[in-house]
């Protein structure tokens, strides 16, 4: 039979049947803090559908990723209900890990003091009373961060609360913290290899 989720405002979401915990849910915030490379590196992952924030949705495109072209490759998953109806999709055990990458401070402040009311932190919330590992690209997460804007390079100074926040996520049950893209694709290839899974020869 085949596993179905409600999707707001877009009927339903039809998984196929899929292995008990055989796919990544990869949740998008509105971040465009390496951004894509953060999807580059979805891309080769097998079996990852996208989680987008409401944030997201508006903040992709800003950066030249349109939904269209991602539909092509993954399956989207949209923040439209209160209740964060597709966070149902964990239940039915088909995701074996949830990323957040990348994280704003927002989203990590968040995640770290057990508040859900996005999709994204709704997921990583539920994913860890389950028992499904997470990983946070986080963002904020040194004194001086540079970081591509839609039109520019920018020098941040996260404030301490921002960098309080990251490492109080850091002890959160089932959450793994990394701070760049290098560290992102090191702890996804130390996951794949848990599940004696493998990465994409190509992105295409």
């Amino acid at each position: 039979m085949t596993r179905r989720s409600e999707a707001a405002g877009e009927g339903t979401v039809p998984l196929l049947d899929s292995p008990p915990r055989s796919r990544i849910a990869w949740c998008v915030t509105g971040s465009g803090h390496f951004l894509e490379e953060s999807i580059a590196l979805a891309k080769r992952l097998p079996a990852v559908d996208l989680f987008l924030s409401a944030a997201a949705e508006e903040v992709l495109p800003m950066y030249q990723l349109r939904l269209d072209d991602l539909k092509q490759q993954f399956r989207l998953v949209r923040d439209r209900t209160a209740s964060g109806v597709p966070v149902g999709m964990l239940y039915e055990d088909i995701y074996h890990t949830v990323v957040v990458a990348p994280a704003t401070s927002n989203t990590v402040a968040k995640c770290a003091f057990g508040i859900s009311d996005s999709l994204p932190t709704n997921m990583f919330a539920q994913a860890g009373k389950l028992g499904i590992p997470g990983i946070v690209f986080a963002c904020d997460t040194e004194p001086v961060v540079v970081t591509k804007s839609p039109h520019e390079w920018v020098t941040l100074r996260p404030r301490r609360i921002e960098l309080a926040n990251v490492e109080r996520l850091r002890e959160i049950d089932f959450c793994q913290v990394v701070c760049s893209p290098a560290e992102l694709e090191s702890a996804l290839d130390a996951r794949l290899r848990e599940l004696s899974l493998s990465w994409n020869t190509s992105s295409s």
